[in-house]
């Protein structure tokens, strides 16, 4: 359908612009996968990869004074990575909290929004 500003959804572009496309159910669908599936999943091959990054550091470590370059490269590789998935996680956590918290912000702003309209109404004149 053809909006008053032309395309889809009848602001900005493509399929669903401008329209809020997603209902409470689907958020709180959503917060529960990342809560249920995704993080636990994340961490769980978080922990899964520094056990084998682990392994091979000290594979490729000193015996006898004498270990491989690799080694350190992958010490130091490891700590940035840990660095990306601690913030990743982070991340997770956040959309999680948002999409939780979507349904109480938007109901204070359309409650805000309507006290406000109503304040101004010219029917409270008469």
């Amino acid at each position: 359908m053809d909006g008053p500003a032309g395309g889809y959804g009848g602001y900005g572009h493509g399929p669903g612009a401008g329209r809020l496309a997603s209902a409470p159910a689907e958020k709180r669908a959503a917060a529960k996968a990342l809560n249920d599936h995704i993080e636990p999943d994340t961490r769980r091959a978080g922990e899964w990869a520094d056990d084998e990054t682990g392994a091979a550091v000290k594979a490729f470590g000193a015996r006898d004074g004498h270990g491989w370059l690799t080694s350190t490269a992958l010490r130091k590789a490891h700590a940035t990575w840990g660095d990306q998935v601690r913030n990743l996680m982070d991340r997770l956590g956040a959309e999680k909290d948002a999409l939780r918290s979507t349904n109480v912000v938007l109901t204070g702003s359309d409650l805000a929004a309507g006290s406000a309209l109503r304040r101004t109404s010219a029917l409270d004149l008469y």
